[in-house]
């Protein structure tokens, strides 16, 4: 594993995992939200952040947490490894509450600048309808994928993983 994308419903942990990912396999972490979020939750525009995507996809080794679906047939391009957290809806609203309740007001390392933490409806109701709407859209991605694809179902199944990987480095 030298380029590994982590893709699933926002909650479900994927800049956690790519954090410990990283120290583990000793690569560097791109949080894709740091990339997008201007200061003030401002997105950025579409043309410069897919471009800033595409130089650090064509780094030599790395760990990409985040969606964006329209960057991922091209992330995909690049990377070696696919990760897919396919978690239960009710699993990513708690990460989300227990997150916001944890960092309410404070800039998460693995987001832009000037973006702090906020209790965002609009947010929640996109993780709702993340199984429905975006989930197939994911797994349709990875059709194509010929690298190594790895589905975690659950927050155990992602211990395992972990555990796994530290026990056969």
């Amino acid at each position: 594993m030298q380029k590994v994308i982590i893709i699933g419903c926002g909650g479900s942990g994927k800049s956690t995992l790519a954090r410990e990912l990283g120290k583990l396999l000793g690569l560097p972490v791109i949080h894709l939200d740091q990339l997008f979020w201007l200061p003030g939750w401002v997105e950025k525009d579409r043309e410069s952040f897919v471009k800033e995507v595409r130089q650090e996809a064509e780094k030599e080794q790395w760990i990409m947490d985040g969606n964006f679906l329209y960057t991922m047939p091209m992330r995909l391009q690049y990377c070696d490894t696919a990760i897919m957290l396919d978690y239960p809806t009710r699993t990513c609203l708690w990460g989300v509450l227990c997150r916001v309740a944890g960092s309410y007001g404070k800039t998460r390392p693995d987001m832009g600048k000037g973006c702090p933490e906020r209790f965002d409806f609009s947010f929640l109701k996109w993780i709702w309808g993340f199984r429905k709407k975006e989930r197939s859209k994911c797994y349709a991605a990875l059709e194509n994928f010929h690298g190594r694809l790895i589905i975690i179902k659950n927050r155990r199944e992602c211990r395992e993983f972990l555990r796994d990987l530290r026990e056969n480095k």
